[in-house]
């Protein structure tokens, strides 16, 4: 049984939400974003607040049915707040800036990284040693993130590369003689 599915999705003040059929539809001084539930999962508006429920007690049916709810959640939320994610870039001559529209990064390669950002996103470099990549979306929000830590995540060693701010990076020890 899952205990969040349990909860009723309250819409905040300043949103305005909408179900039809299996479409959730939030719109909010951010933007508008829409999520398609599941088959298996039965939506529908009750008291200003949206409320999720399992078509039968299927596994399957109850494995989505949690899932739904946090989605429903993070689209009002988005709406509402929207989300960010911040990158933290440690290393000798790695650096971070805004080239127009696309973010370039000096990673220690023999050329520098251009990242294209994608439509809805938006990052920002307030220090050459810090992004923050900020939208409406959250999935898409981590995946950009995702996508710039990728290009060169924390080595073991020294702990160089782009992290997640606030991440522990567990340490080796060097070689001894």
């Amino acid at each position: 049984m899952s205990r969040i599915g349990k909860k009723p999705v309250s819409v905040p003040e300043g949103v305005t939400a909408s179900v039809d059929g299996q479409t959730v539809r939030a719109k909010g001084p951010k933007g508008e974003l829409t999520f398609v539930v599941n088959d298996e999962v039965l939506v529908k508006m009750e008291d200003g607040a949206i409320k999720v429920d399992p078509r039968d007690q299927s596994k399957d049916a109850r494995s989505k049915w949690g899932m739904s709810r946090t989605m429903v959640l993070n689209i009002l939320n988005g709406v509402k707040t929207g989300f960010e994610r911040k990158l933290e870039i440690s290393g000798v001559g790695y650096r971070a800036s805004m080239q127009g529209k696309n973010l370039q990064l000096a990673l220690g390669f023999s050329h520098d990284v251009i990242y294209q950002v994608p439509e809805g996103i938006t990052v920002a470099v307030p220090k050459p040693t810090e992004i923050v990549v900020s939208g409406i979306d959250k999935q898409q929000v981590g995946q950009v993130a995702a996508e710039i830590r990728e290009y060169r995540g924390p080595e073991p060693y020294k702990g160089k590369g782009v992290r997640y701010a606030g991440e522990k990076i567990v340490r080796k020890e060097g070689k001894k003689k």
